[in-house]
C-alpha cells in the first residue's frame, strides 16, 4: 500500500488557523458507511443525530505547555516523559544537541542530552520543581500550520480535560462545549473517558513509500477496571460505541480480546490502515486530516477509502474547514 495513496490536494484557504468564537457551530458532515451517503450539518446537531443508543468516548487527557525555548534561536519540544527528570525531546536546531550537550534556562532548569534515539533526544534535567517550570516558562505547542498565536491558549484544549500529558489536543474533542455534553447526557447519552497522551504516534509524518514499513512512535494511555465494565455492559446491551477522536480508537482497539474491553495502561504503537478489522467501536466522530497521515489511514480504514475520498472531496467543494480548528464528521 502507497503512501501516495493517501494523498490529495487541498487549498491553503481551507485550513483554519483560528478556532471559531463557539465551539459547537463548526460544521459536521455525516457519512453512513451501508448506503455510503453523506449529509451536511452544524456539530450541535448531535443532539438530533445521537439516541439513547449511543454511546460517547473521550480522550480526557491535557495539553502541556511542552515548546520551550532555550534563546531566539534554539528550543526543545517535550516529546514524551520517560521519568520526573528524563524526557524524550525534539530539538532546534539538531546539530546543536549532541550527546552531552548541557544547557540552562532563566537560571533555573539545567539540561543535558544523555542519548539519541531515531533521532529524538534524551533530556535528563535538573531543576526544583520541573512542572512549575514547565508551566510558568512552556508555551502550548500549536501545529505548525497554525501561524497565529492563540488569544486564548485554553482553545487548544478540550472542555474535559483532566490529566497533563499530551503534546498536541485530541482535536475532535475540541467541538464539544459543557452545555452540548450536558444537552446529550440530558437525552440519555451515556459518555466514558479514557486517557492516552498525545505525542508522535499520532502527528509523526509518514516517511516510507510503503505505509506498511512505517513504524509508528509508542504513546503511553490507560483504560481503567471501572469504564471497562461500563463499556462492555453498553456493548451487551446493544448499545453502540462512538469514540471521539482517532486517540480514542487506538485505545479501544489496544485494549479489546474476543470482542470485549480488558483494563490496561502503558503504551500502544498500533497502526490501523484499510485492512484492519475492527474489534470494538461501532462510529467515530473526528475532524479532517492531513495528507498522508496515519489519522487518514485509520479514518480510511473504518469507512473505506474509497468513501473517505469523496467524502473529502465533497468536504473541499463546500468548502469546509480542515486540521485542529476545523470542522469534523461523524461516521456511522
Amino acid at each position: 500500500m502507497e503512501l501516495s495513496d493517501f494523498d490529495y490536494d487541498l487549498p491553503k484557504n481551507l485550513i483554519a488557523e483560528t478556532p471559531l468564537i463557539n465551539r459547537e457551530d463548526s460544521r459536521l458532515m455525516m457519512i453512513n458507511r451501508v448506503p455510503k451517503n453523506i449529509t451536511h450539518h452544524i456539530f450541535k446537531d448531535n443532539i438530533n443525530i445521537l439516541n439513547r443508543n449511543y454511546v460517547l468516548v473521550f480522550n480526557n487527557t491535557k495539553v502541556i505547555p511542552a515548546r520551550i525555548r532555550i534563546s531566539d534561536k534554539h528550543e526543545i519540544f517535550l516529546v514524551k516523559k520517560i521519568n520526573t527528570k528524563i524526557y524524550e525531546c525534539m530539538v532546534y536546531p539538531g546539530k546543536k544537541f549532541k550527546i552531552g550537550k548541557q544547557f540552562e534556562i532563566n537560571n533555573q532548569l539545567k539540561g543535558e542530552v544523555i542519548d539519541i534515539n531515531n533521532g529524538l533526544r534524551i533530556i535528563k534535567f535538573e531543576c526544583n520543581n520541573i512542572k512549575n517550570f514547565i508551566n510558568t516558562y512552556g508555551e502550548i505547542p500549536l501545529p505548525p500550520y497554525i501561524k497565529k498565536k492563540l488569544k486564548d491558549p485554553n482553545r487548544y484544549q478540550t472542555v474535559y480535560n483532566k490529566h497533563e500529558g499530551s503534546v498536541a489536543a485530541p482535536t475532535a474533542g475540541l467541538h464539544f462545549t459543557k452545555n452540548l455534553l450536558n444537552t446529550l447526557k440530558d437525552k440519555g447519552i451515556k459518555t466514558e473517558f479514557i486517557t492516552l497522551h498525545v505525542g508522535l504516534g499520532t502527528f509523526q509524518p509518514v516517511k516510507t513509500k510503503n505505509i506498511l514499513e512505517h513504524k509508528m512512535h509508542s504513546e503511553s494511555f490507560e483504560l481503567n477496571q471501572k469504564t471497562v465494565a461500563n463499556l462492555n455492559q453498553y456493548k451487551k446491551e446493544g448499545k453502540k460505541i462512538i469514540p471521539v477522536g482517532t486517540t480514542t480508537v487506538r485505545v479501544l482497539e489496544s485494549c479489546t480480546q474476543n470482542g470485549l474491553l480488558i483494563p490496561k495502561s502503558g503504551e500502544t504503537d498500533i497502526f490501523i490502515y484499510p485492512g484492519y478489522k475492527f474489534k470494538f467501536i461501532d462510529g467515530l466522530i473526528t475532524n479532517f486530516h492531513l495528507p498522508k497521515s496515519t489519522l487518514l489511514m485509520l479514518v480510511s480504514a473504518f469507512a473505506t477509502q474509497k468513501l473517505i475520498f469523496k467524502a473529502y472531496k465533497e468536504a473541499i467543494n463546500k468548502k469546509y474547514r480542515f486540521y485542529s480548528f476545523g470542522d469534523a464528521m461523524i461516521i456511522f
